[in-house]
């Protein structure tokens, strides 16, 4: 198995390439669309919602904290999370500017 060379690449393509990677797993996309959806900081209601353990859920939300798209506060004896909002937005803006590219359609496939 190769080496994946990462420094022949952009920045923005690694960051975009990471993006994807952490987003990868419907679980945390569930995650996300649950704190988008509360518009506020939430603490232990995604182990009642999603119905995973507390073990699993807090694996998924330390690999998109670390990805920084969410922060989190300890409160007591919990952490609250809710999303960063400057890095969603610059990683809304590359998604933005990746998908909006034009594509020449050519009858060649």
């Amino acid at each position: 198995m190769g080496i994946t060379k990462t420094e022949i690449f952009t920045d923005e393509q690694n960051k975009l390439a990471s993006l994807f990677k952490v987003l990868g797993h419907p679980a945390r996309i569930a995650i996300l669309q649950y704190i988008i959806d509360q518009k506020t900081c939430i603490c232990n209601d995604l182990v009642d919602e999603l119905g995973l353990a507390q073990a699993t859920i807090s694996q998924h939300l330390k690999e998109l904290k670390n990805m920084g798209i969410i922060k989190g506060s300890i409160e007591g004896k919990s952490v609250c999370y809710c999303i960063e909002e400057k890095v969603w937005k610059h990683f809304q803006q590359q998604f933005n500017i990746f998908f909006n590219q034009d594509v020449a359609v050519k009858q060649c496939c």
